[in-house]
């Protein structure tokens, strides 16, 4: 292709995207081209369908899937079934894990207590008594359901809305949408922690998780690290300090910028705005993760493992501090549900992790006047079973992979608080009513955000792609205020 060619396509795709959903497009690429209006002022005029009611989000997600039966899902009948068959006519020859099948179904129900919590009387565990203190922030979703039921394809369709892997993230559709609040940090920014030391399954995480699948590079998320730099590179080497490199940054730009116009490559641009971001987070990022100008009140309030580098607590504190900056979307995964036996030890201890950072995390922004426009999402790739895997005693049990029903929850963002929505049969098996399945969420979310899912789309291999997919879904506006 010649470079007259080239410059063709490129101004081909700038029409497109200029012409495409409300200006959606035309917000992604100013945010890539230098001197361009900044998406920051255009995100809220022209980034959107519908005026918003949340402005960023902060996904808790849990990976390894916790058991919405011994968390959320409050079936005090099942005590009485201990041990025995779960019902054909309730599994209905549903789909199964090779760790079950040709196996009994024996009903193991929960070993823990639940309560009534808040003006709301949400039923919760009493592994989650500071979370109990926030139920009327809460917006429960019992009757999530999901395609996949293994791990990687499960976590795969919960971060980008399809099994196949390849697809962007959430967080990569929303910066592509909306573009940048904060021109000092990256729009999406990701981080992990697994600190229970019981013997757990930690799965791996991977960065298709958080990638930019077929949209620009620019728009994949960025994951800090727990130790040293909190971005990788982000310190000078030795003998290099900030004017030097300035001017490196400059002279390679200038060689971008002419390799850019002799072959018109977007990503070229794409690589010029993420140099200079990356200038800017040298001072922004060690700003941002220095937390010794929190008061002594507000590092309580997270418990006692805000001091450790890379700890959901602190991660959870660090989410506070981004939304404060206008960080668009942050993720945070936490991994070590994965309980396929001695489940009520290993609950407890993941519960200790996240019960108070969580319900820190809640109050501390709703004290800085952020949570009515910061959307909190909490949820897993899928459910639990109702049936016991591993030595079954009412004190010691083991849960499958359930992906027919499990909960999540929302807070903040224009969502109703203090409210359930959805029902699950006497067994948590099925949901009898209201289904939400993860595409329908995806919906949701972009709806708060003020962005039609079916408008969202991006033009690859003939089909004009959207994170819902395909298949039918739906906004689901009863729990919207």
């Amino acid at each position: 292709m010649t470079p007259h060619q080239q410059s063709q396509l490129l101004q081909s795709r700038r029409r497109f995207l200029t012409n495409t959903g409300m200006g959606l497009g035309t917000s992604a690429l100013a945010s890539l081209i230098p001197g361009a209006t900044h998406a920051s002022e255009t995100a809220e005029t022209k980034g959107t369908h519908f005026a918003p009611k949340a402005k960023r989000v902060i996904f808790l997600f849990m990976a390894g899937a916790p058991s919405q039966l011994d968390l959320f899902d409050y079936k005090p009948d099942l005590q009485k079934l201990f041990k025995t068959e779960l019902p054909k006519s309730v599994s209905n020859g549903q789909r199964v894990t090779a760790m079950t099948l040709g196996k009994e179904q024996l009903i193991a129900p929960s070993k823990f207590q639940f309560a009534q919590a808040g003006q709301s009387g949400l039923w919760m565990s009493e592994l989650l008594p500071h979370l109990k203190k926030q139920t009327d922030n809460l917006c429960m979703i019992r009757s999530m359901h999901t395609d996949a039921i293994n791990h990687d394809p499960g976590k795969t369709s919960f971060c980008t809305g399809s099994e196949i892997a390849g697809k962007p993230s959430m967080g990569a559709w929303l910066s592509y949408g909306l573009g940048s609040m904060n021109r000092d940090l990256p729009d999406y920014v990701v981080m992990s922690s697994a600190t229970w030391s019981g013997k757990v399954n930690v799965q791996a995480l991977y960065s298709r998780l958080w990638g930019s699948g077929f949209l620009p590079s620019k728009h994949q998320g960025s994951s800090f690290q727990a130790t040293g730099d909190p971005v990788l590179f982000l310190s000078n080497p030795n003998g290099i300090d900030s004017e030097i490199r300035r001017r490196m940054l400059d002279s390679l730009g200038d060689i971008n910028r002419k390799h850019f116009s002799e072959i018109g490559d977007p990503e070229i641009q794409t690589t010029i705005a993420q140099q200079e971001m990356a200038f800017r987070m040298q001072s922004s990022v060690p700003e941002l993760t220095d937390i010794s100008d929190e008061s002594k009140e507000t590092l309580e309030m997270y418990g006692p493992d805000i001091d450790k580098p890379g700890s959901y607590a602190r991660n959870c504190l660090l989410a506070r501090r981004m939304a404060q900056r206008d960080v668009r979307f942050i993720q945070l995964f936490h991994r070590g549900w994965d309980h396929h036996t001695r489940l009520p030890e290993n609950l407890e201890g993941q519960c200790r992790d996240v019960d108070q950072p969580t319900a820190a995390l809640l109050e501390d922004l709703q004290r800085h006047g952020l949570l009515e426009d910061t959307l909190v999402v909490f949820a897993g790739e899928f459910g639990r079973t109702v049936y016991g895997q591993g030595q079954l005693t009412l004190d010691n049990y083991g849960r499958d992979h359930h992906p027919r029903c499990f909960t999540a929850w929302l807070a903040g963002g224009g969502v109703r608080g203090g409210m359930t929505y959805g029902t699950t049969d006497d067994f948590s098996y099925n949901v009898v009513e209201d289904p939400v399945h993860v595409r329908d969420l995806h919906a949701t979310m972009l709806h708060l955000l003020g962005v039609d899912h079916t408008r969202l789309t991006f033009p690859f291999q003939g089909l004009d792609q959207k994170l819902t997919g395909v298949e039918p879904s739906r906004v689901v506006k009863e729990i919207i205020l």
